[in-house]
């Protein structure tokens, strides 16, 4: 009998809108099952998925509508949602895609909330839009992003019957809080990996967050090893720039947009775009420039024709899962602790039915991930701010690397 999480992978596909071959891993979607946390503090037992059969498939939710009439009044499952906007093609637009498709799944009614002040939200703010969450009814918050560590604290603790689904967290010494994290470094890694393999040898990577949010930073550091790896493979030396700047608010920017003409004006060929609505700026350069781009989080091919690949994390199967767990009774398993998904738990990987890569093929890929998955293909993180210095210190023997402040 598969496993909810099982489930969960084959119901999500309808988000990715891409169909990967036999074999290969639907990288949108999160564990079967989850390994124990990669945090050392708070960690317990590795989680496991329920084994309940499913109830009916979810719909693409694209056709389920962003907004709801609860009858009510009342929203069982809540979510905050993080800098940006909410349909950013992205990390928002993501998670909540999860929350839509539980909901829409067992009959519950959901509603989003967005902090005030937009990209300017205070941690004030952030816990507003929480309380707000809790007294609309909801059984369980889902927020996003790693800003929402301060707000969670005051709130979880002031209402600690209610389940909080912490997306790209971690523990934070509360037993009602489910940290949920992503080995970014193995998407960008395979990322990096295959644009050297498929020819590329001047690349770059623009982040969000200014060089402080932890999954951009493992998103860039396992880009560039990829890059190194493959091109020590090939015997060539590439060039990467590799900014921060214009990134602080994962907004889309004129500023950050000229940035980007300019990089693919002297001869950047192809840019890892990590950081939300950033997407935007960089994919309007490239269109200009004949330049490509690399999306992330989330299949982003749709939105352009420059995007090459994208380098995804299971975003919406994570949610559904880390959702069913409050309702399955079996949330004391993943609250209070931090639990992180990789390569072993299909939770990361790039789109094979809609990239556009030609010399890199399905088959040198799915042989790849087969070795992240089982340990021996590793790739390096960073777990902390203190590792975050690793970018610029480490001797890169087939790498140029330019990081511009």
């Amino acid at each position: 009998m598969k496993k909810l999480f099982a489930m969960l992978l084959a119901m999500a596909m309808m988000v990715s809108l891409f169909a990967c071959s036999s074999g290969t891993p639907d990288p949108t979607q999160a564990a079967s099952e989850p390994p124990a946390s990669q945090n050392t503090e708070e960690s317990a037992e590795p989680t496991t998925a329920p084994t309940e059969e499913p109830g009916p498939a979810a719909e693409n939710p694209d056709d389920i509508p962003d907004t709801m009439t609860s009858s009510d009044s009342k929203y069982q499952v809540a979510f905050i949602t993080d800098v940006g906007q909410l349909k950013d093609k992205s990390f928002n637009q993501g998670t909540f895609d999860g929350v839509k498709l539980y909901a829409a799944a067992n009959g519950k009614s959901y509603k989003y909330y967005q902090p005030a002040n937009g990209d300017a939200a205070t941690d004030d703010d952030r816990y507003d839009a929480m309380k707000a969450a809790v007294e609309g009814g909801a059984e369980v918050v889902v927020c996003a992003g790693f800003m929402q560590e301060a707000a969670l604290k005051k709130a979880a603790a002031e209402f600690p019957d209610v389940p909080f689904v912490f997306i790209d967290g971690y523990p934070i010494g509360l037993d009602n809080v489910a940290g949920i994290s992503f080995q970014e470094e193995q998407s960008g890694y395979l990322a990096g990996y295959a644009v050297v393999k498929e020819g590329f040898e001047k690349l770059g990577f623009t982040g969000g967050g200014g060089g402080t949010n932890p999954a951009c930073c493992r998103f860039g550091y396992g880009f560039v090893q990829g890059a190194n790896d493959a091109a020590k493979e090939l015997g060539k030396t590439v060039d990467m720039n590799y900014s921060w700047q214009y990134g602080a608010t994962f907004q889309a920017s004129p500023e950050l947009q000229t940035m980007m003409n300019g990089w693919y004006s002297n001869g950047t060929e192809i840019v890892f775009a990590c950081g939300g609505s950033m997407f935007n700026s960089v994919v309007a350069a490239a269109a200009a420039n004949d330049g490509l781009v690399v999306g992330v989080d989330v299949d982003q091919s749709a939105q352009s024709d420059t995007v090459v690949t994208s380098a995804m994390k299971g975003l919406a199967a994570s949610v559904q899962w880390a959702v069913a767990k409050v309702y399955d009774g079996s949330f004391d398993q993943i609250g209070g602790k931090g639990t992180s998904l990789g390569a072993k738990d299909d939770a990361v990987g790039l789109p094979t039915g809609t990239w556009s890569l030609e010399t890199y093929t399905i088959e040198e890929y799915e042989a790849q991930l087969a070795d992240m998955a089982s340990g021996k293909l590793t790739v390096d993180s960073m777990l902390s701010e203190d590792d975050f210095a690793k970018l610029t210190t480490t001797e890169w023997s087939n790498v140029n690397l330019n990081v511009i402040e």
